[in-house]
Order: C-alpha cells, then sequence, then structure tokens
C-alpha cells in the first residue's frame, strides 16, 4: 500500500508555482463542445493515461517476422491443398494477403495458376540415360540435370548460374521463372535450396524476409537507420504516431519523424523549403544587389557607396543607383550618399526593385524566426533524449538511482518518476518543435487564430521549461547531496505534479491544433470574443472536480466591461476574458 506522501492531493500541488498553473487556457465554442486545458488528478486522469498507454501498432522483430510468415504460408497450403513453395510463390504475388489468395484462388483457380506459374499437372524429365542442357546444349546424364515442374532439363551448373545471377540482380528473383523463354513456370524456393549456393540462399531468404513487410501494406520497416524492427500498424485505427523499440518515433503514414500536430503535407513542404534553394535566393535577394555589369550578387556589410566588383570585372559603381562610379564625385553627394537615387526614388524608378527587396527581407525575416525557434527545440530535444538515454542505462541505474535511494530513503521503484518526467520532456519538445512549423504556415489573414495559437504556444514553452529546470537542475541538488534531505518527498510530488500537469496540457493542445483551432473566429472584431468565449482560467489546481481560483481576491478597483456570457468579464485593460468568479485579471493582473 503506498504511503501518504507518494499520493498526490490538493494539498501536495499547493507546492507547485502558481505562475505554471494560471496561465493554461481552454478552448472552447458556444455550443458546448471544448479542449479542456486542464489537469484533473483524479479518475479522469486514469482513464486518460490507460488511453495513452493503448497502442494501434505492433513492433516485429526478424523472429517474429519469420513466425507469421511461416503460419500465412502454413495456412495457404493446408486451405488449398497445395506445396508449401508453391504457397509461397501465391502469397508472393497477392502481396502476402491471406484472404486476396483465397478470393482469387475460389474465384478463378486456372487462372490464377496461369498468372502465377503454378501448373495444375507437373511433367517429369525424359527417362533417358543422358539429356541435352537447354542453356550449354552438353549433354549430361540425368541425375546431373534438373527441371522444374515444368519438366525443361537444364544442368546444374547452368541452374546455378541462372539462379545466381538472377539474386544478384535484387528481390526480382522472388518471381522466378524456367529459363526456358517459352515457358511461364514459377522456380520456387524448393529449387533455390536443392541448386544455390550458401550465400545465394542467405540473400534469396533475406529477400523474402523483407518482401513480407515492404509488400504488405499493414507493415513498414522502421526508418531510423539501422533498425531492423518492422511495424504492424491497424489502419484506421486513428493517430499515425508510432514508437519503435529502437526509441525512434515516427509517422506511420510519411515515415518522417513523428510530427503531431502537424499534417503530413505541411511536413513534406517544410522539409522541401529547409532543404531547397529558394531561402538562398531570397537571403541573395533581400541582401544583395547584382553588379550593373557582370550581374555577380555583392553584399554590402559596412562603408562607402562606392563599389569594385571582384576581379576579373573589377567595375566601380555607386551602391544606391548603380550608375558607374565615374559619373559620381561631390556633385552627386560624395561617398556616403547619392542624390542621382533620391531623385530618381522620389520620382518611382526604384519602386519595383525596392518593393520587391523588401518583400525578400520580410519573407526571410519571417522564416528565419520559425527555423530558428524549431531548431532550437530539436536540438533542446536530443539534449534532453542524451539525458534519458545516460540515465536509463545500466550504470546509472545501478549507481546513481541506488545513491539516490539509500540518501533519501527511497525504494528504487518510487524513483520512476524521474524517467517518466525526462520522457514527457523529450516528448513536449518534439511537439513544441512543430507547433513552430504549424505557425509559419497559419494563414497571415487569420489574425484571431495566430494570436490564440501563438498565446498558447506561448503557455506551453514556458510550462515545459519549468518542467525541464525541475528535472535537470532541480534533480541534480539530490543527485549530489551526500545527506538525506528533509525535502526530497516535497521534489517528488512538484516534479511528478508538473509532469503530470505538462503532458495534459500538451495533449490537449496537440487535439486542439489538430482541429485547426475550428473554434476560433477569423475576423478582427471576432478575435476577443472568440478568445473570450474559449479561454477558461486553468489556474485551478483539480482534484475530483473541485477546482481553487488563483487570482487575488480583491475588491473592484476599476469598472469592467459587461459580456454577453454571464459566466465572464472582460478585462478593461487588457480584454482578456476571466472567469466571473475571479476579481483580478489572469492575463495583465488588473484588478475588476
Amino acid at each position: 500500500m503506498d504511503s501518504e506522501d507518494d499520493m498526490h492531493d490538493a494539498d501536495d500541488l499547493d507546492s507547485l508555482d502558481d505562475q505554471f498553473y494560471s496561465g493554461y487556457a481552454a478552448l472552447g465554442s458556444d455550443d458546448g463542445d471544448e479542449y479542456d486545458f486542464v489537469d484533473n488528478v483524479s479518475d479522469g486522469a486514469e482513464e486518460s493515461t490507460s488511453h495513452r498507454q493503448q497502442q494501434n501498432y505492433t513492433i516485429l522483430s526478424d523472429a517474429d517476422i519469420r513466425l507469421r510468415q511461416e503460419e500465412d504460408i502454413s495456412r495457404i497450403s493446408t486451405v488449398l491443398s497445395i506445396l508449401r513453395s508453391e504457397a509461397c510463390i501465391l502469397l508472393r504475388h497477392y502481396n502476402w494477403s491471406v484472404s486476396r489468395v483465397h478470393d482469387e484462388w475460389f474465384a478463378n483457380e486456372d487462372h490464377v495458376r496461369k498468372v502465377v506459374g503454378l501448373l495444375e499437372n507437373s511433367s517429369e524429365m525424359q527417362r533417358t540415360r543422358e539429356l541435352t542442357c537447354g542453356i550449354c546444349f552438353e549433354n549430361y546424364p540425368r541425375d546431373r540435370m534438373t527441371s522444374a515442374a515444368c519438366g525443361h532439363p537444364f544442368c546444374h551448373t547452368c541452374w546455378r548460374g541462372y539462379i545466381s545471377t538472377s539474386i544478384s540482380d535484387g528481390p526480382g528473383c522472388l518471381m522466378l521463372r524456367c529459363p526456358d523463354p517459352s515457358c511461364g513456370a514459377a522456380v520456387g524456393q524448393d529449387m533455390i535450396d536443392l541448386l544455390a549456393t550458401h550465400e545465394d540462399k542467405e540473400k534469396y531468404s533475406r529477400y523474402l524476409l523483407r518482401s513480407y513487410i515492404e509488400d504488405n501494406r499493414k507493415t513498414k520497416w522502421c526508418p531510423a537507420p539501422g533498425c531492423e524492427f518492422a511495424v504492424e500498424y491497424i489502419i484506421g485505427s486513428g493517430s499515425f504516431d508510432v514508437c519503435c523499440n529502437c526509441s525512434y518515433g515516427f509517422c506511420w503514414n510519411c515515415t518522417e519523424e513523428a510530427h503531431r500536430p502537424v499534417d503530413c503535407d505541411t511536413v513534406a513542404k517544410w522539409i522541401l523549403k529547409n532543404s531547397a534553394e529558394s531561402e538562398n535566393m531570397n537571403w541573395i535577394l533581400a541582401n544583395s544587389k547584382p553588379c550593373p555589369k557582370c550581374k555577380r550578387p555583392i553584399e554590402k556589410n559596412q562603408g562607402c557607396m562606392h563599389i569594385t566588383c571582384t576581379p576579373p570585372c573589377k567595375f566601380e559603381f555607386c551602391w544606391l543607383c548603380l550608375g558607374s562610379w565615374s559619373e559620381h564625385g561631390e556633385r552627386t553627394g560624395g561617398f556616403y550618399a547619392c542624390n542621382r537615387y533620391d531623385a530618381a526614388k522620389q520620382e518611382g524608378a526604384y519602386d519595383e526593385s525596392e518593393r520587391r527587396r523588401e518583400m525578400a527581407k520580410n519573407s526571410l525575416e519571417r522564416y528565419t524566426h520559425y527555423y530558428e525557434r524549431w531548431a532550437t527545440n530539436q536540438s533542446s530535444r536530443q539534449k534532453a533524449l542524451s539525458d534519458l538515454h545516460s540515465m536509463q542505462n545500466e550504470k546509472f541505474l545501478l549507481f546513481q538511482l541506488e545513491k539516490l535511494s539509500d540518501q533519501q530513503s527511497q525504494p528504487e521503484s518510487q524513483l520512476k518518476f524521474i524517467i517518466e518526467a525526462w520522457l514527457q520532456i523529450v516528448e513536449c519538445r518534439r511537439v513544441l518543435k512543430w507547433t513552430y512549423a504549424y505557425g509559419f504556415y497559419l494563414p497571415e489573414h487569420e489574425h484571431a487564430k495566430r494570436q490564440f495559437f501563438e498565446y498558447l504556444q506561448g503557455e506551453a514553452e514556458s510550462g515545459l521549461e519549468r518542467l525541464h529546470q525541475c528535472a535537470e537542475k532541480e534533480l541534480q541538488i539530490y543527485l549530489d547531496a551526500q545527506i538525506p534531505m528533509n525535502d526530497f518527498n516535497d521534489f517528488r510530488t512538484k516534479l511528478a505534479g508538473l509532469t503530470s500537469v505538462t503532458r495534459n496540457y500538451f495533449e490537449n493542445l496537440v487535439r486542439a491544433l489538430e482541429t485547426g483551432l475550428k473554434d476560433v473566429g477569423s475576423s478582427n472584431n471576432q478575435a476577443t470574443c472568440s478568445k473570450s468565449s474559449s479561454s477558461k482560467s486553468l489556474g485551478s489546481k483539480a482534484k475530483g472536480g473541485k477546482s481553487k481560483a488563483t487570482g487575488n481576491s480583491s475588491k473592484s478597483a476599476g469598472p469592467s466591461r459587461s459580456m454577453d456570457d454571464s459566466n465572464l468579464w472582460s478585462c478593461d485593460h487588457c480584454t482578456y476574458a476571466n472567469p466571473k468568479s475571479t476579481r483580478t485579471c489572469q492575463m495583465c493582473e488588473h484588478h475588476r
């Protein structure tokens, strides 16, 4: 039975910083549909945890794949009363779909046999002492000749060369046919095992194993470098996120790294944009000008307006008007100005080029803003993942956790909250990283959605930073301690509570973004109302449905504007919608 220290009741959670809880808001609509951005440490939380643990996929090792493959072959062989080698050929042709083999076979067996190359009545070689090989045309004794089910004889040497060449050419060897040009009889694995070299047998077996995964629409290989696990996915089961046994998370649909809440099309556009030359051209257009003579782009980062192009051009010109420097001097404004440019600009001569340069600069600055933050969260995630792996290795578990357990008089089983916190940090870093790609492609004209998205993103980032700091820096204090510390139980409660709150907030954030923030208005006039009707205070630390407001209880210090929704009041200072029970604005702390 757990001790009282292990139970996270409302009093335990009171020790968490109020600012972490007070900013979390909820999305909702007037018809009652809501995204509840709140952490209820109650039965509902247990149900949510149980739901998260339900997987819609299965990780398969080589042994698992071979076992399933053999079971499918045996099933087809038994039901259709054919050889295992023939069952294997059938399954390979129909992409390892047992149901499709059954449907096609019982619909038209003769057609299937003809297409696949399975003869209903096999033929034997002629019963003579010597036979002529159909490839090398040499005569050999009958015991040195072999044929497929069609009966066309070939010597062992030619068979071996034919098989070896086909296997060297790639997976096409799995659909091998008789060497006779006029024959379409299939050559199965039994012939390979009989005639091929050991090396070729290994290659063929590997091709056959890989085909079971690659040709089956329900299975895929893990895309992580060096990983040999495969994943079987329940199609139509919801989320595409998959976490392999190698710890790599990826999207089943596009095989890129897991990217919720961003859809696969957005990820493809973002990755292409990061790798394409378009941003290089934008940078060149925004920060350079072409030489008037050779058209080579030149960047000016300091100095006067007198520019000299690099050899072999060496053309001297004015940076502002791009005219020859020989026509410039004191009469045109000297080295740091150009009267010709100023006059031409007033006449609108440079409007188009300046407009293009300004557009390129704005586009580049916007892209850089989102990309830098995307990359920063990627680096933070990699660092957190590295820290997590160091904690999960045997040396850490045997030494650090054992040391912590002895010093703080805690069983090791109750220190799992540390690993859970780091797992949550890694996952939240991934989600936060992709929210920047989401924000980049959020339409500019949807001001209300953008404003609300940036607010939710900021709250998510601040909450995650607090969890990360607690799990990294505050934990180190207890790892470095030489004596038991009386407040370790408080730290455990704090870290576990932060982990739970952060998990729930990010899960609801992902769901809200995946629906496109559909309950938020798209016009400026709707922005405040939409945010007012959908943003609720999560400054409550909930337990069993009870909540406690975080705002300071004080008397009215100013008039408040009435709202159509009787449950909310709008702050006159920042227009933020607050619950009617609060007396202080939870956004700007302005008194009601």
